[in-house]
Order: C-alpha cells, then structure tokens, then sequence
C-alpha cells in the first residue's frame, strides 16, 4: 500500500478540475445504479409478464425495462467522456510540469542520467498514468460499487444463496493481493527494460554517421534486438502474473455462481422460490462475478501505474543544483563585462577524482579580448560553463561587474551572456526560428542581419523555403560548418554584454572563418569577449592570452610576448604554424 500511496502524485493535477471529477462520480454512481436497476426489471418482466401470462403486464415491464437501459446509456456514455477528457487533461500538465523540471536541472545531474530513461519516463510512464485516470480508475470503482451493489441485491433475493457467494469471497480477495505484489514489482522491472529498449534506439539514431562509417549496423541491430528480448521476457513475466490473477478469480468467481445457480434451480422446483427471483439472483451473481474479475484486471493497471508514478516521482524529486536565491542581487545597468575569477577550484560530479580547475584567479576588464588556450582537457571550457552558472565550484567565486554570480538569478545572469559552442544545437524548427532562439522578439530584418553578419545568409536562402525552411532534426539539413554560422548568428542577434566563444569556428572552411572572424571581430568590439581555442591562428590578435594546463593557468600574455616566452604556448605555436620554437623552449 505504501507503494500505491505514490499514485498520490496525481492529486495535485486533478485538484483544477474538481468540477469534472464530481459530474464523473455522479454520472458512475448512477450508471452503477441503473445496471443494478436491471435485475429487478428482469425479475418483474418474467413474474409480471411471462409467469402471470399477461400482454399487457410485459408491455409495461418491457417498456421499463427500455426506459432503464437508454439511461444506463447515458450515463456510461457521459461517465466516459468525463473521465477520458480528464485522462488527457491531466497527462499533458503533468508532461508539461515534468519537462519544465527537466529543463531546470543543471548539466551535472545530465552527466549519469541516460536519456532514453528519461524519454520513456517522460512518455510511457505517463500514458499509463493517462490510462489510469482515463480509464482504470473509473472501471475499478464501477466494478467496485457493482460488486457491492450486486451482492446487496443478492442478501435481499435469497440470504441462503448470498451466503454460499460470501463464502467464496475471501477466496477471490487472496489472488489479488498475493499476485497484484509481484505484478508491481514485475511492471517495474518490465518498464526499465523499455527503457532500456529507448536508451538504445537514441543512441544508435544519433550516432547513425558513426555506425555506418564503422560497418556496425550488424552488431548495433544485434544489441537492440537482446534489449527488445529482455524487454519482452520481462513483459512476459508479468503478463503471465496477471493471467494467473484472472484465472484464479474467474474460477472462484463463476465457481461460486454455478453451485448457487444448483441450489437455486432445486428451490425453484420446490417452489420456495419464484423463476424471477432466481433469474434476478443469477443476474446478480454473474455482475458480482464479472467485477471481481475486472477488478482484478484494473488492479494491475493500478499497480502498473503505481509504478510508473514511483519513476515519475523520483524524478520530480531531483533538486536543481543552480537555483536563484531567495533574493538575487542585482547586475549593474547596463552591464559592463568586467570579469573575475578568484582561487576558483571545481571537480565536475561524474569525475571527482579529476581537478577541472585548481586554484585559478584571473580577471577580464570591460571590453578585453581574453583567449584560452591550452591542451585537451586543461579546463578551458570548464571556465565558460562555470561562467555561464551551469556548474558552481567547490571553492573559490566568479564575479560579473563586482557582483558573485551565485548570488544572481541564473536567467537574469544568462541574459547577459552569448555563447556559440563547439558544437552548435539546432532544433527542429525553421531557419529563422533556429536564429531567432537567441532573442524571441526579433523582427524579420533582424533576424536576415545577424545571419548576414555570420556568412550565413548565402546558404539560408538557397534552401527550398529560404528562412523559414525546415531545418531537419538536429539541424541535419545543414553542413557543419553551416550549422555553426546558425549559431553565430544567433549569438549576434542576442546582441551579449559577454561574448563566449567555444571553438565557433572549428568547423568553418578557411573561407567561411576568413568572414566570420571578420562579423565575430565587429561583434565583439566594445564588449567583453572570451575565446576557447585549439587553432592558435584565431586568437593571435587576443588583447590577452591565458594559457591553461592541468586547470591551472601556466602563463599570461600576448601572442607576441608568449612566443618569446619559449614555454607551452611557444611550443603549441611552433606546432601549428611551423614555427622554430624560441631558444630553450
């Protein structure tokens, strides 16, 4: 049961619709109701009617027993709606609130979580969820209440034979609750291997280059084909759980029915008991019977749904890393840029026996040119991402304009920065609304400007559609190099107090960079500007390099004056641009 108190996460989501929820209760009692009506229709339609041998006795009982049946309609027509309406209702707030979790979840938490668990969660568990309200609920509370009902009629009908039926009634309660724990424990797992099977698929999908450039199609369909097996093993498990369940209870059930229905039949003969009468019992009988047994398929959608709700609450459950404080200071106005990092140290979660940065402090004044440098895995990156508050550090504190950034609200933060990463998003959207992702009020004429500015605006106008051509999944319509433009320009139109630049143009042809470094130069005129860059080429006219080595900054300077230095950054220029390293380097 403690288990099942996690399906209390939907309360909250059904709460607004309170309203529905009463009309549906209502619309269930009475169509509950009315198929109770029933037996006592038939029993006067055969004792009125055919017994007595009187026309008009079955005119009138046929008449109502018509009248109860289009209401019983009604009512199960309207009971349906309503419950169906609030089903979708409440999967698609509660989707929406889960996905808008999602989102304020920082990278760290994304390093370990797989994203196809998060999909299937997102998705699956919810449908069930969906099925719950829309449907499992209200059967299982119908059946509830005709099981009731029917066993009511049958103490008023005959207490010998509604005795025989409650002997039986601990028996069909037993498989229930014996079978309907290891059903919850068997969705469990069945749901992870679905997860599974949707971790798989994402990543096969998304790698599809890297699998065919490598001949993997074999070995990857192999892995996805043990992935579907296991999760179908594991459905098969609880599928034959469930059978199990109705087995057991349709055997008690309709057992109990037919031994009544003996006995009832030898009343009958011995005219202590009228054909109506039994036939009303039998009715009864079979309505209890057939809710017992549909109960005990609703309650392993319950349990199914309960734990799909678990999931869902463990990962409603995940506090965000980076939230704003209780009162946020505020960023000067307008913001100026002027950096500073002191004794900052950080470890990323997934890699705590790796120091990203140590100890490193350095600061960039308004309007500076700063580049960062240094070997595969020196931190330079890790600077942006702790910048832009993506991750805190362990010690030390970042400033924006004299302000310590854990103290402003991300948003307000990020609202004056403008990064273009090594590796651009594009979503799936037009061109125009890919470009416009950097500042959502931008007219038309701003939007074709910024991707003029990037050297982007020859190729956006060739596609079929121009700007508001379809842009594929993850930008596949779209070369590499293209795709960066498009986040070059989305970074322009932000117009950034901050501009941060992760290897923007790693991916550009040399006539592409040649145009880009010219909008990216006009761009960062006047505004601070931080540059994450292997190729040494596009940051020689940096106001400042910092050269960065085991997350620590191994020296300062100029192209010029590092050159001369004959340290790391001389021997990394003599790499690239084949020049002699200076003497003692």
């Amino acid at each position: 049961m403690s288990r099942i108190a996690s399906l209390g996460l939907l309360l909250p989501y059904l709460r607004p619709y309170r309203g529905r929820v009463c009309l549906a209760a209502l619309a269930l009692l009475l169509s509950s109701g009315l198929v109770l009506s029933l037996g006592q229709g038939l029993r006067h339609l055969i004792d009125a009617g055919f017994a007595n041998r009187s026309t008009s006795g079955l005119d009138v009982a046929a008449l109502g027993m018509f009248g109860l049946v289009a209401a019983l309609g009604i009512a199960t027509a309207g009971r349906y709606w309503l419950v169906t309406w609030l089903g979708e209702r409440v999967a698609a707030d509660l989707r929406r609130q889960v996905f808008d979790h999602l989102l304020r979840l920082s990278p760290a938490w994304f390093e370990t979580a797989r994203t196809g668990d998060i999909l299937s969660r997102l998705s699956a568990d919810v449908a069930l969820l969906q099925t719950l309200i829309g449907s499992a609920v209200s059967q299982g509370l119908r059946n509830a209440l005709m099981a009731a009902g029917a066993f009511a009629m049958l103490l008023v009908t005959s207490l010998k034979l509604a005795g025989l039926v409650a002997i039986v009634v601990p028996l069909v309660v037993l498989p229930l609750v014996t079978f309907g724990r290891r059903e919850k424990r068997l969705s469990r797992v069945a749901q992870e291997r679905v997860a599974d099977l949707g971790v798989a698929a994402e990543e096969a999908i998304y790698g599809l280059r890297t699998v065919q450039a490598f001949t993997r199609e074999a070995a990857e369909s192999a892995r996805y084909a043990a992935q579907a097996e296991a999760s179908v093993a594991a459905a098969q498990r609880r599928i034959a759980t469930r059978s199990m369940q109705v087995l057991a209870v349709i055997l008690l059930g309709f057992g109990a029915i037919t031994f009544a229905l003996w006995v009832g039949g030898r009343d009958v003969l011995a005219g202590r008991m009228t054909g109506g009468e039994l036939s009303a019992f039998v009715l009864y009988a079979v309505l209890m019977a057939s809710a017992g047994a549909q109960i005990s398929e609703v309650w392993g959608e319950v349990q199914r749904a309960a734990g799909a709700a678990e999931r869902l609450v463990e990962l409603l459950e995940v506090p965000p890393a980076i939230t704003a404080p209780a009162h946020p200071a505020l960023l000067p106005s307008p913001t100026r840029g002027r950096i500073a990092f002191e004794d900052v140290s950080f470890r990323y979660p997934s890699r705590p026996e790796h120091s990203a940065l140590d100890r490193i402090s350095f600061t960039i004044e308004p309007g500076e040119h700063v580049a960062l440098v240094g070997p595969s895995g020196a931190g330079k990156t890790t600077v942006l991402q702790l910048l832009l508050r993506f991750y805190d550090p362990q010690a030390g504190r970042i400033m924006l304009d004299g302000v310590d950034i854990t103290r402003v609200d991300p948003a307000a933060l990020r609202s004056r920065l403008g990064l273009v990463s090594q590796e651009p998003v594009i979503f799936s959207a037009s061109a125009a609304d890919n470009i416009r992702f950097g500042r959502q009020e931008a007219t038309e004429a701003e939007v074709v400007a910024a991707a003029q500015a990037a050297a982007a605006d020859g190729f956006l106008r060739a596609l079929p559609q121009g700007y508001a051509s379809f842009l594929g999944t993850k930008g596949v319509m779209l070369s590499g190099g293209q795709r960066q433009r498009l986040a070059i320009a989305r970074a322009i139109l932000r117009d950034p107090a901050v501009l941060l630049l992760d290897e923007a143009t790693s991916a550009l042809d040399a006539e592409s960079e040649q145009a880009v470094q010219q909008a990216l130069e006009g761009l960062a005129r006047g505004r601070t500007t931080l540059v994450v860059a292997h190729r040494l080429a596009t940051v020689r006219r940096a106001d400042r390099i910092l050269v960065l080595e085991g997350g620590r900054i191994a020296e300062s300077g100029t192209h010029g004056a590092l050159v001369r230095q004959g340290g790391l950054y001389a021997r990394l220029a003599a790499l690239q641009f084949g020049m002699a390293p200076a003497p003692g380097a």
